[in-house]
C-alpha cells in the first residue's frame, strides 16, 4: 500500500537501550512497510531514560515506571519527536490525557524464560534468583518457599552478565525481548499456562499526542487489533486492581471468536498467599476487568489487599 508521506521525516523516540532500539527498529519499518515509505521517513530519536541511568535500586524504590517514559513524555508535548514507542509492560496505566496508544504491534511471546536451571523444578535447594519484578519474586516464592529472591536490574546483557559474575543462581527474562535480541537460545521458557506473564508482556505500543489526527490515521494501519484489546484489557484490570509497581500481578489473556478471557493471580509479596479468577467478557466491555479485579480482591486476604489500591 502506498500513502501520502509526511512533508519532512517523522521523528519516532525510544529509549536508548539495545531491547528499545530492536523494539523501534521494529515498529519503523512496519509503518514504512506498510505505507510505501521509504525508512528515511523515520528519524529514529534515542534518549537514556531515568530507568537506564539508575539500575542499583528496584524500579519501585525510586519512581516506578514513569522513569521509563518521563523523557519521552516531555518531548512529545514539546514537539521535539512526533511519536514514542514503548514496552508497554513498562508504561504506567494512567498515563496523561494528551497522549494517545495509537498502535500496538502484533505481540510477540508472552512467556517468562527461565536461565540457570532447565524447570523451577530443578532449582537447587536454597538458590538465589536474581529479579526486581514483584510478580517474578512472588511466583517464584510461591512455587519455590525456599529459595532467595536478590535484586537484579539492568537490560538483559547485564543481567545476563551478573548471573555469570555468580550475583545469583538463576534469573528469569522475557521470551520477547530475547526473541528481539536474536537470543533465541538462551535459557528455557515456562508455560504461560502454569506461570502467567506480566500484563502488558510482548507488546510495543506507540503513542503520540491525541491532537495529532495525522499520525493517528498513519499509525492506524500497523494496530494489531487483537494484541491492542488484549493489552487493553489487561491495563484496564491493572487500573482496576489499583496496582503499582510492589504490586504482585499475573495475567494471562486468551483470545476468542467474539470475546475475551483473562485468568489473573495477585500474590502477597513474599508469596504465600495467592489468588487466581477468570472472567470472559466481549473486547471493548470496560466492565469486563472491573468485574474480575473485584473477584481477586474479594477472594484475598489482607496480605494480599494492601498493597492495591483498589481493594474495598
Amino acid at each position: 500500500m502506498t500513502s501520502a508521506s509526511p512533508k519532512q521525516p517523522l521523528k519516532l523516540g525510544t529509549r536508548r537501550s539495545p531491547l528499545a532500539m530492536a523494539q523501534a527498529f521494529e515498529a519503523r519499518a512496519r509503518l514504512c512497510a506498510a505505507h510505501g515509505w521509504p525508512e528515511t521517513m523515520v528519524e529514529l530519536v534515542p534518549v537514556t531514560a531515568s530507568g537506564d541511568k539508575i539500575q542499583d535500586r528496584p524500579l519501585a524504590e525510586i519512581g516506578g515506571k514513569a522513569l521509563w517514559t518521563k523523557e519521552l513524555d516531555a518531548w512529545l508535548i514539546s514537539g521535539e519527536i512526533d511519536f514514542a514507542v514503548h514496552s508497554m509492560k513498562d508504561v504506567e496505566t494512567v498515563r496523561p490525557e494528551q497522549f494517545a496508544i495509537a498502535a500496538v504491534l502484533p505481540r510477540a511471546d508472552v512467556r517468562d524464560v527461565l536461565v540457570g536451571a532447565p524447570s523451577i523444578h530443578a532449582i537447587p535447594p536454597g538458590a538465589c534468583v536474581g529479579t526486581s519484578a514483584p510478580r517474578r519474586a512472588a511466583q517464584m516464592l510461591h512455587a519455590r518457599s525456599d529459595l532467595r529472591i536478590v535484586g537484579f536490574r539492568g537490560n538483559v546483557a547485564t543481567r545476563l552478565a551478573k548471573l555469570q559474575a555468580g550475583e545469583a543462581d538463576v534469573t528469569l527474562l522475557a521470551a520477547a525481548g530475547l526473541e528481539r535480541l536474536g537470543e533465541t537460545g538462551v535459557g528455557h521458557p515456562l508455560s504461560e499456562f502454569e506461570w502467567l506473564p506480566a500484563p502488558a508482556q510482548g507488546a510495543i505500543g506507540i503513542e503520540c499526542l491525541v491532537e495529532r489526527d495525522d499520525l493517528r490515521h498513519w499509525l492506524a494501519a500497523i494496530d494489531d487489533t487483537p494484541s491492542h484489546d488484549a493489552i487493553r484489557a489487561e491495563r484496564a484490570l491493572l487500573l482496576a486492581l489499583g496496582g503499582n509497581c510492589h504490586s504482585p500481578i499475573a495475567v494471562l489473556t486468551t483470545a476468542h471468536a467474539s470475546s475475551l478471557t483473562l485468568r489473573a493471580a495477585i500474590f502477597s509479596p513474599d508469596g504465600a498467599e495467592r489468588v487466581e479468577a477468570s472472567e470472559t467478557f466481549a473486547p471493548h466491555d470496560a466492565d469486563g476487568p472491573a468485574r474480575l479485579a473485584q473477584r481477586l480482591l474479594a477472594e484475598a486476604p489482607e496480605s494480599v489487599t494492601v498493597h492495591f489500591s483498589g481493594a474495598p
